[in-house]
């Protein structure tokens, strides 16, 4: 296939990055090991290299981390129905979606990281992988993976599609390289209205809009049962948590609560990233906090006012152990995390003013009654005390988020129908 002058110069781009790429790899394992593994699978380099490893046809899904994994769910659990003979591959790019998707799917799938955007080793993947199809979950545009997936005549997908407005203009200063890729993909299905228009605005041809798949997620009987045994330990107290903080938050809350909690009140805080969890102990120990932590062997004390959740896959049974959830990401410029799982779980929800990447549920859920928007720490920690002593508001809060959560499920289903067509 012939190579565009765009590609061509990005191409070149990746290349010249590759040194650097090693020397992020080494740096990210200084507080990460798990980095320093699986080295040769981002160079194509792959087990078995000799053979093809897989007897049965693929379909091949691509999580970036842990918040495209756990999306796909729901879409794993359809084709396993639909397509009971195909192998599942994964391919990540960070070590925590990889361990994620080891997690919520152990062996039943294979998983590697997908090697850096070169076209030999697009290439080399496809041939030794060989899937029917694949599908990339939200917005990830790998401009030679996807050239080599047309010349190879496998259909990729973009699926539960995302660009917020600030992922567009950036997409928007390569325009002829974003539209090549973009019209490269044989289907895209986009989680909103506002998404599909952005991202057809950047050249793309009949986006559907699909809706969002983490609606489908739904809470494990496990995890409830696991929530039931956390408020066990946690005793009669008020209970807020802190989910998926991300740096610099964990101090700006702890500041605040510090000067209005209630010592009566149990704050737990879960870091967004598992090489976080000492630093978050530490920030919350050096401002008089007593502190516990989720692994630690013994029961919550009554004088614990500080819970760390370090702890990988429990984030369902901490939002439904909780009275009340802040959405981490969201009082710092990082975007936001997924606010879907708490309303699911009935927790009435707080979030801050940093949302794109989960715009249009966060809009929605503030104008149903779900969510509540707050500024700062300040108003997060005094808006956190005014609904702990409101058992009222939380109620009607809870049922407005599972209400929330009902209305927004289909989009697996949607999503299906969508990627029909390349299974043939």
């Amino acid at each position: 296939m012939r190579i565009s002058g765009a590609r061509l110069a990005y191409t070149l781009a990746v290349l010249a990055m590759l040194p650097w790429a090693v020397l992020h790899l080494l740096w990210r394992a200084r507080r990460q090991p798990e980095y320093l593994r699986h080295w040769g699978e981002r160079f194509a380099f792959f087990a078995n290299a000799d053979r093809h490893p897989f007897p049965r046809p693929t379909i091949w899904l691509h999580a970036v981390s842990v918040g495209e994994t756990r999306a796909a769910q729901p879409l794993v659990a359809a084709l396993r129905e639909h397509f009971p003979g195909h192998r599942i591959l994964f391919t990540h790019m960070t070590p925590t979606g990889r361990a994620t998707s080891e997690l919520l799917f152990g062996d039943s799938v294979e998983r590697i990281y997908l090697p850096y955007d070169t076209p030999w080793a697009m290439r080399h993947f496809l041939r030794h992988y060989r899937p029917q199809f694949g599908c990339i979950m939200e917005t990830e545009l790998w401009p030679n993976l996807i050239a080599a997936c047309r010349q190879a005549k496998v259909p990729l997908l973009l699926v539960n599609a995302r660009l917020s407005e600030r992922s567009a203009r950036r997409y928007a200063k390569v325009p002829a390289l974003t539209r090549e890729a973009l019209r490269g993909l044989a289907a895209i299905g986009a989680q909103s209205a506002d998404d599909a228009v952005r991202i057809e605005a950047l050249g793309a041809r009949g986006v559907t809009v699909t809706g969002n798949m983490k609606f489908d997620v739904a809470a494990p009987p496990e995890q409830l049962e696991l929530a039931r045994d956390f408020r066990a330990g946690y005793g009669s107290r008020p209970v807020w948590l802190a989910a998926s903080t991300r740096e610099g938050e964990e101090a700006l809350i702890l500041d605040a609560w510090r000067d209005v909690g209630d010592s009566a009140t149990l704050l737990v805080i879960v870091p967004r990233h598992p090489q976080r969890f000492d630093e978050v102990e530490r920030l919350a120990a050096e401002r008089g906090f007593s502190v516990q932590r989720r692994s630690g062997s013994s029961a919550v004390a009554a004088s614990t006012r500080v819970l760390i959740g370090d702890s990988m896959g429990e984030m369902f049974a901490f939002y439904a152990a909780a009275d009340v959830a802040f959405i981490g990401g969201s009082l710092l410029d990082f975007g936001s995390q997924n606010l879907i799982e708490a309303a699911a779980c009935g927790t009435p929800v707080l979030i801050g003013p940093s949302t794109r990447n989960f715009a249009e549920a966060a809009r929605e859920a503030i104008a149903c009654g779900a969510a509540l928007a707050i500024r700062d720490a300040d108003e997060l920690a005094g808006q956190i005390g005014a609904l702990l002593s409101d058992a009222g508001r939380r109620q009607g809060m809870s049922a407005a988020g599972r209400a929330f959560a009902e209305r927004h499920r289909g989009a697996t289903a949607r999503t299906l129908e969508l990627l029909n067509p390349a299974a043939r």
